[in-house]
């Protein structure tokens, strides 16, 4: 009976591990491959990649939706490294176009999502691939899964121009507003695109945080210098600092002159 028990708990285990990794390496369902999303606006786009971010809210985080012109390519691999390795992209709403215009949806491509890498292959390397995915807390960064020329919308409001606050990479960008939108045009990246941007109230709010800091310390130590004083008057009132006069300059010791 004990045996049995044991094997039956061996094969819910089983079962179980097999659950999970299912459902870390399974891929990615057919629901989230098909998820409606719009990307007229980024096709219509002269770039040969184009990405808009959109903010963020405290309950939920920003994201990113991006079109490829494919350029002779049938398959990309879509990952984010991080300090240690790399990670698969998550994605959603992913969208094929044949050079003609007909569509085909995400669930209709080959998606393979692994530890490191998310595999897309298509049909036809000269169509244009779109997918979506999860930006970060005012950054983003993702990597040039096809060399060209790049267009990237940051979210409305946003700004990347303040150095203490902001930052694009690679260099050699351009940068304009359109819509109360910033957006930054390169003619050809080859490596990971990183950015960080604010809104002007963060600033505001840093200022202010600082002059805060700054008050209250400077308040501090305004009370302990007058504390002090206060100690050293109430010191003096008492006697108790009495000061001795330093005769050491006064000659050899008596006996010796």
């Amino acid at each position: 009976m004990n045996r049995r028990l044991v094997l039956a708990v061996l094969a819910v285990g089983l079962l179980v591990g097999l659950a999970g990794c299912s459902m870390i390496f399974g891929g990615i369902s057919d629901e989230e491959l098909d998820r409606d999303e719009e990307y007229d606006d980024l096709r219509d786009s002269d770039a040969d990649v184009a990405i808009d971010i959109e903010g963020g809210s405290l309950i939920s985080g920003s994201e990113f939706r991006a079109v490829y012109d494919l350029e002779d390519r049938e398959e990309l691999s879509l990952y984010r490294s991080n300090l240690f390795r790399d990670e698969a992209l998550d994605i959603h709403s992913v969208r094929y176009w044949y050079p003609n215009g007909t569509e085909l949806t995400g669930s209709e491509l080959y998606v393979d999502q692994g530890r490191s890498s998310t595999e897309i292959r298509v049909p036809d390397g000269n169509g244009t691939l779109a997918f979506s995915g999860e930006a970060g807390s005012k950054t983003f960064r993702l990597p040039a899964y096809v060399e060209g020329s790049y267009e990237v919308m940051t979210p409305d409001g946003h700004r990347t121009s303040n150095f203490l606050f902001g930052d694009v990479n690679p260099s050699g960008y351009d940068r304009e507003i359109v819509d109360n939108q910033e957006r930054l045009t390169w003619d050809q990246v080859d490596s990971t695109i990183s950015l960080r941007y604010y809104l002007n109230r963060d600033i505001t709010l840093f200022v202010g945080l600082v002059g805060i800091v700054a008050l209250v310390g400077g308040t501090g130590i305004a009370y302990y210098y007058r504390k002090v004083k206060r100690l050293q008057e109430q010191r003096e009132e008492m006697g108790l600092d009495v000061e001795l006069d330093d005769d050491s300059d006064d000659g050899p010791p008596p006996g010796m002159r």
